[in-house]
């Protein structure tokens, strides 16, 4: 190889760099973390499918899902915190004369 070429391949391989790198960004590194981000979104996808699949599921066998969703969001919740939501709604209820 001349000495004309392997300057030319450096440069071209330089260039390359360059162009992956704008304002202090590698371009590598950024592709890397958006390509991570779109799988990890696929496959939330793929697991919303699943859920919903499962509540149809749980449906279909005579179950109402809308409770299904408030026990899930209830069992999420500090015992604490979820007695003390409790209390408000029964004593809200008992304000508006529900109970």
């Amino acid at each position: 190889m001349s000495d004309t070429n392997v300057a030319d391949f450096r440069n071209s391989k330089s260039s390359e760099s360059a162009a992956n790198d704008a304002g202090g960004v590698s371009g590598q590194r950024l592709k890397a973390f958006i390509e991570r981000i779109e799988r990890l979104e696929e496959e939330k996808a793929a697991l919303g499918e699943d859920v919903k699949d499962i509540y149809a599921e749980s449906k279909a066998v005579g179950f109402d899902t809308k409770i299904i969703r408030k026990v899930i969001r209830l069992r999420k919740m500090d015992a604490e915190k979820r007695r003390e939501e409790d209390e408000l709604l029964e004593l809200y209820k008992s304000a508006i004369g529900l109970e």
